[in-house]
């Protein structure tokens, strides 16, 4: 890493994506925080214009900064989406400043927007890590989290109901079973509330019986008439 004066506004340090620029002292909203540093390459040229790394910055369609050298600190600057930062772009000085458009606190890191450009070309592939985009994933794993859970709580309640209406199912199907159970008996009679079946038929019979046989018979008509005026 390039040795930076103390002076400066600015460290280079550790950030999600890798190296960042992070602010040491307070930057004020407009304040030139640092310049984009390299040498200049004109495309009309084979061999400036067959250069290819991550650091170029176009000015026109004829003039681009190579940052890619070990002096420009400027090229530590992550990409935000909401940056707190902007490139001020100056074709006919060809250079480039970065600004900042929003007061930025000491240990706070300073960013810009790449572009479109940039974006989809490096950026879109592997995912944009910069705090908004962060949030934004955040989010949605967590409507994610959210939504399966609702669909289990109701696959869950799903299963409830289900197992109470089996549940219902079978209580009816019992009560049928025994009604049926009960109703089938009703063609017996009954005496004084007890159900009469052919096994007390039978005891009935066998009493009438035994009261004929302890009975005397009568031996002529005038027993017969005896028994008849008792």
């Amino acid at each position: 890493m390039p040795a930076i004066s103390p002076k400066k506004p600015y460290r280079v340090g550790r950030s999600r994506t890798g190296l960042g620029l992070f602010a040491t002292k307070p930057i004020k909203k407009g304040a030139k925080i640092v310049r984009y540093f390299g040498p200049l390459l004109d495309s009309r040229k084979k061999k400036d214009d067959a250069i290819e790394n991550k650091y170029l910055f176009e000015l026109n369609g004829r003039w681009t900064i190579d940052g890619s050298v070990r002096k420009n600190v400027a090229r530590y600057i992550n990409h935000a989406c909401r940056p707190n930062a902007e490139s001020d772009v100056m074709p006919r000085k060809r250079k480039v400043v970065i600004r900042a458009i929003k007061n930025i606190s000491p240990g706070e890191e300073i960013n810009y927007d790449y572009g479109t450009d940039y974006f989809k070309a490096y950026l879109k592939p592997i995912g944009c890590k910069c705090d908004a985009c962060e949030r934004k994933r955040k989010k949605k794993r967590a409507e994610a989290r959210a939504e399966r859970l609702r669909l289990k709580l109701k696959a869950a309640k799903k299963a409830l109901k289900e197992a109470a209406k089996l549940e219902l199912k079978a209580k009816e199907t019992l009560e049928r079973s025994l009604s049926h159970g009960l109703n089938g008996n009703s063609h017996h009679p009954t005496l004084n509330g007890n159900l009469l079946t052919g096994r007390h038929r039978t005891s009935a019979r066998r009493v009438s019986a035994t009261q004929s046989a302890i009975l005397p018979k009568p031996r002529d008509n005038q027993d017969r008439q005896s028994l008849a005026s008792a």
